[in-house]
């Protein structure tokens, strides 16, 4: 790992430290916090940073870069310990667990979704539906469980208010095949009290507009997970009648009790589907049998209302909860297993659970929290000692002992039999008669006074920190906790009354049914005493810490840098702290107290044999382990080493960081030389294709080109005799090394055709042809009907009124223009939306506006040099604007002819303006050209016509909205 991170992000294994001391320790610890390297070794053990902020580390490319590698060859990550696990389980089919410790807001909740994720990543490659299937399951339920398992406190947003230990199974394969869930201590009242600051569980308020988004979240995963729409409507059902119940408030009018809110009353009994009148005698009655066996109905005070009211909402959520993670297991339980045909069932287990707590008031379940984190404490000393030892005695190492802190005074203080706190609780709880909570801090002080790790102000007055019959103190591995009395006893009998089990039963919501099965017995059945809260949490973490003890464990274990949730502040006593109570320095200790470093002969060899003569390139002794002697000897430090069966053990990090240095200085000159190696093998192989590519594109090309002509040659073979002259024939596809020759070909082919076309129209029509490809180029696309299929007689005025004939001749006298180019009705059309009727008339000279009313009266003469442009619109209507440089435009309405009203004239204005450049000597030129050609074009026949280009097509084009 040295050479992956260089030593400004400090020491990535913690046990290669020069001196193992707290302020080394936390020197590194704060170094790569500020660095951004939140995780960091103790040998197998990860120490996680919470950074309190987004960490591009968890990707698709990390995922990759860990799967498969060794510890030391990536920084520390959460995926080195997943994967390490992973490999365990699946080479040496052992079962394994990662654990994963810390105080709340450390970072547990995420630590644990980031394995889960990493797992689900690297197993089923072949993509397997099934597995996919209990992957999806197991990822899912993490949401749903963090939606009803988890709150918003004082220090985390997101804290896990249960604990939880998951099971994956795993086949030979190493692919997941189910799971199971358990979980353990949910707190519960905090449905129906918080610290201030504080909130209840997420899926409350996700039932509102507060987490839309979070909501929509956990009901896909439910879906996913296999829950039906009737089991997710039960769920948010219960949710609301918690809701009421919290709003339920009990009036007392003398000796009776009754409801304030009868409304609310009616909305429970809806949403649990039981009678309102049940509802109602649960909240305000309790059932009691007397000896005899008979029942009798007690009413409560409205204390005792109160009380079973909260404990009925406490009880539902709880059920609620364990109904969630039961109907999960149930989806994800390994079935139909058959060791003989499957294989080895193997297991990775996940440990998430709540971190050591201390808040300004601990009551009973921060005592059963902090019970549990010492049990794992101890689990964990006792596992990393005996590891030590093992690997030690196997590898023939003398082991050499390190002093250590052990916690199991603290725990026997709290478990042990008739002495510890739990039994004196339970037998608080057990006497007859009226038993306080007073009364059972004053029996802890008689039974515990002579404990070193236990106070209280009874038994230590001059503290006064501790209040007379209220508080008493734990000196807990992680710090001293004072805990108040009030509440232990009712909190540890769990109390809720049978009536509310009765009422549940009897629901017909079968999901609520489900819930409470011990609904279901009489009230005059004699029933053994349920064992207390307490006893049944002890008797689940001794369980627990069983399970953890038969697995190969690794350890994830979570610092908070601040109390802040800032992600550069680093509280150095806040930090102290935690690496004092975690046992983290003692952990290094342990590591180094025999050597700090160890690894396979093999692996070593691997790593440094480039630092020896003797190993590089590769050896010629008997085994590695002679080899790894020689690279030793040559460093020179034989005293600092002992070998083992199969690894080599080294004492001092300076040893290895030695070898590391020099490794580092010769890995640029080996880099360096493989690189011209493999580059030059690289160009060779690259040249070697290139000339084989190019080889075969050029017989590849020839082919391609020649077998295009050979195409083109067969398909237009006897065009001239085609009606069509080839026009139906479809052109081949070009290869890309002829695509500009084919388009010179088509084009080519385009003026053939259109010669033939060409050929045959009389002399006579070739002005209006040319003007209606001149009006075509400009008016295609752009106006659906322009007068294209008909005749153009542009002089329309005087071939319908005899009277502009005349009026015609003296402006030809007058103004000495050649020839007409349009003239015909319009309305004109001015500034103010007005129109009138006027004649237009455009000739080669000019354009006139006519009054057709006063015998055509010139108003207006425009040279036609001041013509600048020409706009139509895309429409069926005849407007037109002529755009002049000198003066106005022009805005008139061309009327359509009387005998033909369809007649759309605005195409032959158009084309006339566009080929009006003609003058009458080039008309007549190009008319006496179109008769030569005419007569002679039988003897060229047989020739591609290489005549010039039709004028059209370098004419100005004009269109809709152009100028």
């Amino acid at each position: 790992m040295a050479e992956l991170e260089s030593l400004e992000f400090g020491k990535s294994d913690f046990i290669l430290l020069d001196e193992v001391t707290m302020e080394q320790f936390m020197e590194n610890l704060k170094l790569r916090f500020e660095k951004g390297r939140i995780y960091t070794f103790i040998g197998e053990v990860v120490v996680s940073v919470n950074p309190y902020q987004h960490m591009d580390i968890y990707g698709k490319d990390s995922i990759e870069a860990y799967r498969g590698r060794e510890l030391y060859e990536n920084p520390p990550h959460l995926f080195s310990v997943s994967d390490a696990a992973y490999k365990a389980m699946k080479r040496r089919a052992k079962d394994t667990c990662i654990v994963i410790s810390g105080e709340s807001g450390a970072g547990k909740t995420e630590a644990s979704k980031y394995i889960m994720q990493y797992i689900a990543a690297i197993t089923n490659p072949a993509l397997r539906e099934e597995v996919e299937s209990v992957k999806h399951v197991l990822l899912k339920s993490t949401c749903v469980l963090e939606a009803f398992g988890n709150a918003k406190t004082n220090r985390n947003d997101n804290s896990s208010r249960f604990g939880k230990y998951m099971d994956i199974n795993f086949n030979f394969n190493g692919d997941p095949t189910g799971g199971h869930i358990n979980n353990y201590l949910l707190e519960k009242s905090r449905v129906v009290q918080q610290q201030p600051g504080e909130r209840n569980f997420h899926s409350f308020y996700q039932t509102s507009n507060n987490d839309r988004s979070s909501h929509k979240a956990v009901l896909h995963a439910l879906q996913v997970i296999g829950f039906t729409e009737e089991e997710i409507h039960s769920i948010y059902e219960t949710l609301a009648a918690i809701l009421l119940l919290g709003n339920l408030e009990f009036v007392c009018d003398g000796e009776s009790v009754s409801l304030s809110e009868p409304l609310a009353l009616t909305e429970i009994s809806a949403l649990t589907q039981t009678d309102p009148e049940c509802v109602r005698t649960s909240l305000l009655y309790r059932t009691v049998a007397t000896g005899g066996g008979d029942v009798i109905q007690k009413e409560h005070s409205q204390q005792d209302a109160c009380f079973g009211r909260d404990a009925f909402a406490k009880a539902l959520y709880e059920r609620l909860f364990a109904w969630i993670v039961g109907r999960i297991n149930s989806v994800i339980e390994v079935k139909n297993y058959n060791p003989v045909l499957h294989g080895k069932n193997t297991v990775i287990g996940v440990l998430d659970i709540y971190g050591f707590e201390i808040f300004d008031n601990n009551s009973f379940e921060q005592f059963c929290i902090n019970y549990c984190n010492e049990k794992l404490q101890h689990l964990f000393i006792e596992l990393i000692l005996q590891q030590e030892q093992e690997e030690y005695e196997r590898e023939g190492i003398v082991w050499e002992h390190v002093d250590y802190v052990d916690n199991q005074i603290i725990v026997d203080l709290v478990e042990q039999p008739h002495k510890g706190i739990i039994s004196v609780l339970d037998e608080a709880c057990l006497t007859v008669g009226n038993v306080t909570d007073t009364v059972l801090l004053q029996s802890l002080d008689q039974k515990l006074s002579q404990h070193p790790h236990y106070s209280s102000r009874k038994l230590n007055p001059s503290d006064k920190s501790l209040e007379f019959q209220k508080h008493f103190r734990i000196q807990h591995y992680a710090g001293d906790v004072t805990y108040c009395i009030d509440g232990f006893l009712d909190k540890n009998k769990d109390l809720l009354f049978q009536d509310f089990k009765r009422l549940m039963f009897s629901s017909c919501n079968g999901v609520l049914r489900q819930m409470w099965p011990d609904g279901q017995t009489s009230i005059t059945e004699v029933t053994k005493r349920p064992q207390t809260a307490a006893t049944l949490f002890k008797n689940s973490i001794v369980a627990l810490v069983q399970k953890l003890a038969c697995k190969e464990p690794y350890y994830v274990r979570c610092i908070k840098p601040n109390e802040l949730k800032s992600p550069v502040l680093f509280d150095d006593a806040r930090c102290r702290h935690q690496v004092a109570y975690l046992g983290l320095l003692e952990n290094v200790m342990v590591r180094r107290a025999g050597f700090a470093y160890r690894q396979p002969y093999e692996r070593f060899l691997q790593r440094y044999k480039m630092t020896c003569e003797y190993t590089w390139p590769n050896h010629l002794m008997p085994t590695d382990q002679e080899a790894v002697r020689a690279i030793v000897s040559q460093h020179g430090f034989d005293a600092d080493v002992d070998y083992g069966r199969s690894k080599l053990f080294v004492r001092s990090p300076r040893s290895l960081f030695s070898l590391e240095q020099e490794r580092n200085q010769l890995i640029p000159i080996l880099v360096l030389f493989l690189q011209k190696v493999w580059r030059g093998a690289l160009a060779r192989m690259r040249c070697r294709r290139m000339r084989a590519i190019y080889c075969i594109m050029r017989c590849y090309k020839r082919y391609k080109v020649k077998a295009h002509f050979w195409e083109v040659e067969r398909r237009f073979a006897n065009v001239r005799n085609m009606a069509d002259y080839g026009r139906s024939v479809q052109w081949p596809e070009p290869p890309a090394a002829l695509c500009r020759f084919h388009r010179n070909t088509v084009n080519l082919y385009k003026r053939w055709w259109a010669r033939q076309m060409v050929k045959n129209i009389p002399p006579s029509d070739m002005l209006e042809v040319r003007a209606k490809v001149a009006a075509y180029s400009a008016l295609s696309g752009e106006r659906k009907d322009w007068g294209v299929r008909r005749a153009w007689e542009r002089d329309y005025l005087s071939n319908t009124c005899s009277s502009f004939v005349q009026v015609s001749k003296e402006l030809r006298n007058k103004d000495d223009f050649s020839r007409v180019l349009f003239s015909g009705f319009c309305r004109k059309i001015n500034r103010f939306n007005k129109s009138t009727d006027r004649a237009l008339l455009i000739t080669d000279k000019c354009v006139y506006k006519l009054e057709p009313k006063k015998q055509f009266k010139v108003l207006k003469r425009t040279p036609l040099q001041t013509v600048t442009g020409l706009s139509v619109t895309s429409g069926a209507d005849q407007l037109v604007a002529l755009h002049c440089s000198s003066q106005d435009d022009v805005l008139l309405c061309l009327q359509r002819g009387l005998l033909s009203p369809n007649q759309d004239r605005v195409g032959e204005l158009v084309g006339s303006l566009i080929f009006s450049h003609f003058s009458c000597e080039e008309e007549e030129t190009f008319i006496h050209e179109q008769r030569l050609q005419q007569s002679t074009s039988r003897r060229h026949i047989t020739e591609p016509d290489r005549g010039r280009q039709p004028a059209a097509e370098g004419s100005p084009k004009c269109g809709s909205g152009a100028k």
